[in-house]
């Protein structure tokens, strides 16, 4: 194998419409992880927040905001990591590189990445999982479009399923204990080691959580599935070229966005309703109505809303909108990481760190995300502006590829980038 054909896609290889993509359902992960993070049994309790002067308000936007981004975004995500991966098949492949090794040598490198970010930064990382459900997406690259697609759905529609009746039969669910958990004793131990400012203490605290709520209980199991029904649709729609050739297809994207559009918001309303609503009797099944919703809406809307944004990048003032994100979309990985360190800065008191757990709304949440992520666009945009790679980005190819690209664009614009 050569040093060419190894290398990482150039700037002209790249489809400007995937960053945008990526860099709008960047925003999204970002908002919810922030929002529903520092929210109700994770970093806050249910009196802290209802004692808020924003209260009223917290809750109504709470349950707008899950309804509109809530594993919508995320969804997208990992549809454009299965995307990504179809074309990065087709353009190393086409270049005579061994695919199967660059592409497992990338997961490695993602695994690590992800293991470390989940033990001393961020709990709920999704990195290591996608690492994860790469190896198998590697494995089935070569199952018919009908099979592909089969499978994805599958996966996408137990993933949570499987979870919860492995938590039933582990009797794990009902866990709780001083060192992690979703009961009140548990937010305020993990409160009061943020205010200290115990580092340690708060990875120990979130590191027994990890073990005993998302490994032996099964969560990691429905989010593995959640993610590899996720990547097989993305590389599903790859093989079809509807991204990449977008323009070609664009009287179905509208048509799609007509009717998928409309379709998912209400089918999402009806899901929050039923979970949420105090209007409607307790009875017995609504609960499971309610996540059978979100379970079929979740797609539908997720798929609206990529349609809305093909439709938008292919007119003059949609474009022109919509730009910002492609900077941040290609330094995605950069970012993810970035905004694991204003969450742990808004919410723990390491360091300079504000400890705002149990003291902050979903009002002030959201300011914070959106002046956050109009820092990082600005930033992306400035940074590639005089660099080829955002700096994990650079960190991620060097790993793979076994040697260090050059760092500066070249004079035409043609310097290696993905």
């Amino acid at each position: 194998m050569t040093a060419v054909e190894a290398a990482p896609t150039t700037a002209a290889e790249r489809v400007e419409l995937m960053d945008v993509l990526r860099g709008v359902a960047l925003f999204g992960v970002f908002l919810m992880n922030l929002v529903q993070f520092a929210g109700t049994n994770v970093m806050s309790t249910e009196q802290q927040l209802l004692s808020l002067p924003t209260a009223p308000l917290d809750h109504t936007l709470f349950d707008v905001l899950d309804w509109l981004f809530a594993d919508k975004a995320n969804t997208i995500f990992a549809f454009l990591f299965g995307l990504g991966f179809y074309l990065q098949m087709q353009r190393l492949e086409a270049r005579g590189a061994d695919f199967d090794v660059l592409y497992f040598r990338r997961l490695c490198v993602l695994l690590v990445i992800g293991a470390i970010h989940t033990v001393f930064i961020w709990s709920w990382d999704i990195l290591h999982l996608y690492a994860l459900a790469g190896f198998v997406l590697l494995f089935m690259r070569d199952v018919s479009n009908r099979d592909l697609f089969a499978y994805g759905v599958i996966c996408a529609l137990i993933g949570r399923a499987m979870q919860k009746t492995l938590t039933e039969f582990t009797g794990l669910g009902t866990w709780t204990g001083d060192t992690g958990g979703y009961e009140e004793a548990a937010v305020l131990l993990r409160q009061q080691l943020s205010e200290s400012g115990d580092y340690l203490g708060i990875v120990g605290n979130f590191l027994d959580w990890t073990v005993i709520d998302y490994l032996a209980n099964g969560l990691i199991v429905g989010w593995f599935f959640y993610a590899l029904g996720r990547f097989l649709i993305g590389a599903w729609v790859g093989r079809h070229g509807w991204i990449t050739r977008a323009r070609d297809y664009l009287p179905q994207w509208r048509r799609l966005l007509r009717w998928i559009l409309p379709l998912g918001l209400v089918l999402e309303a009806i899901a929050t309703l039923l979970a949420e609503s105090p209007l409607l009797p307790p009875w017995r099944h609504r609960q499971f109505l309610a996540d059978l919703t979100h379970l079929f809406a979740v797609p539908v809307l997720a798929a609206g809303y990529v349609s809305a944004l093909v439709v938008a990048w292919h007119s003059r003032l949609g474009a022109k909108l919509l730009a910002p994100f492609a900077a941040s979309g290609r330094m995605a990985l950069t970012n993810y990481l970035t905004q694991s360190f204003v969450i742990a800065f808004v919410l723990f008191g390491v360091g300079p760190g504000l400890a705002l757990a149990g003291k902050i709304g979903t009002t002030a949440l959201l300011a914070i995300v959106v002046v956050t992520y109009a820092a990082q666009l600005v930033f992306s945009r400035w940074w590639l502006g005089r660099f080829a790679y955002g700096p994990m980005e650079w960190v991620w190819r060097a790993i793979t590829y076994g040697r260090m690209p050059s760092m500066r664009l070249s004079a035409d614009s043609g310097a290696a980038r993905e």
